[in-house]
């Protein structure tokens, strides 16, 4: 009786649970990855230096073709004109000019005073005023982190020729040559702050705002101009209607040895400040945060911009459209990088600068066109093209 007691109790007690089976008996076991060889791990990095190297290839291309389109706009428009010289006549003269003799210069020197002393300072002031302007407006562009951004368009040129104006107008003469450029920068210096602090919010830079805020630059300083050419004698109003349209005409190079300092300082401060830029295209506080010092960068640079555009429009005029112009082509033919950019641009804005001033004094015979309606010929479609892919980009006009 007990055995059979003791059976039944372990026949009606409950079952214990059932143990689940491993896993690895039931499903086949999930493999980990396995270490990549030698070889493999080796081929890793190879497609991402293929695109450095072709990127650096085609940057070293556009340079390289870039500079020999300057050196030959530059021989060529030398050598054009009522009086006419070969390439290597003109190469002559300017070995000549340099102390080196050979057979190649005409022995007249009426060769040598055109080339030297007329066509010579109007290519060199060209080639200054263009790299300026290109550099200029690379730099607005990244500190305003907008693609509209421009000196003529927001208003900063327009600033510095009133500056100019204001100092012939008023017969200011506290600082000697150096009078109407210094005014010229206080002008363009005013203007591209007052221009910073109005279309700058929240961090960014609105394109309606931005270009309401040239608007309204371009505007005052337009009045300004018409006043001081109301108050000015003849001499003073040829020269501010000269600044209004632009031109190369009447380049001395007493000129260019006054703006070319604060011009080539400008200029080789300008890539100095790209590697921060960088940063800065991220947003100001995430620049901030890996140790961008904005504030200052800021200033730098819209000294800087002030600096380019009072060398342009000191003895050259407002000549729009070519810091607009010029880094939008480059940046679609290398990206977006700065320095690259930077460098790009500066040898493009000279370029532009150059076949500009060619087609202005040979467009029409006797006769001498001005260079800001040639790049406003060129620069205004394009600004218009800008505007309606922005528009179609970024899904409006905010």
């Amino acid at each position: 009786m007990t055995t059979d007691t003791a059976t039944e109790a372990a026949a009606l007690a409950p079952a214990p649970p059932s143990t689940p089976a491993p896993t690895h008996m039931t499903q086949p076991a999930t493999q980990p990855p396995q270490p990549q060889p030698r070889a493999q791990q080796k081929r890793q990095p190879q497609p991402r230096t293929k695109p450095r190297r072709h990127g650096t290839a085609r940057l070293v291309a556009v340079i390289v073709a870039l500079s020999l389109a300057l050196i030959a706009t530059v021989v060529f428009s030398l050598g054009i004109g009522q009086y006419s010289l070969s390439p290597t006549e003109v190469i002559g003269v300017l070995l000549q000019g340099v102390g080196i003799d050979n057979s190649w210069a005409p022995s007249t020197s009426t060769a040598h005073a055109v080339l030297l002393e007329i066509r010579l300072p109007r290519i060199v002031l060209g080639l200054l005023v263009g790299a300026a302007l290109a550099a200029a407006g690379v730099l607005m562009q990244a500190i305003f982190g907008n693609p509209l951004a421009d000196a003529a368009v927001v208003g900063v040129s327009s600033g510095a020729a009133l500056g100019a104006a204001a100092s012939l107008s008023l017969g200011l003469v506290t600082f000697g040559i150096w009078t109407t450029p210094l005014w010229a920068f206080i002008g363009g210096l005013v203007a591209v702050f007052t221009v910073y602090g109005i279309s700058r919010s929240g961090g960014k830079t609105e394109v309606v705002t931005l270009l309401l805020t040239g608007i309204a630059v371009n505007a005052i300083a337009g009045a300004g101009l018409g006043f001081m050419t109301f108050l000015g004698d003849s001499s003073s109003r040829e020269q501010i209607v000269f600044w209004q349209l632009g031109s190369l005409n009447g380049a001395l190079w007493q000129n260019i040895a006054l703006i070319t300092p604060p011009a080539l300082r400008a200029l080789l401060a300008s890539p100095l400040v790209s590697p921060p830029l960088h940063l800065f295209a991220l947003g100001e506080r995430t620049a901030r945060h890996l140790g961008v010092r904005v504030e200052v960068l800021r200033i730098v640079v819209i000294v800087t911009v002030a600096l380019l555009v009072c060398a342009a429009v000191a003895f050259a005029g407002i000549i729009a459209f070519v810091g607009l112009v010029v880094p939008h082509l480059m940046r679609m033919i290398i990206g977006p990088a700065h320095l690259p950019l930077m460098i790009t641009s500066i040898l493009g804005g000279a370029l532009l600068l150059a076949g500009a001033d060619l087609i202005a004094r040979t467009a029409v015979p006797m006769a001498d066109l001005p260079i800001g309606m040639i790049t406003a010929v060129v620069g205004g479609p394009f600004f218009l093209w800008l505007l309606v892919r922005t528009r179609r980009t970024s899904g409006g006009w905010g």
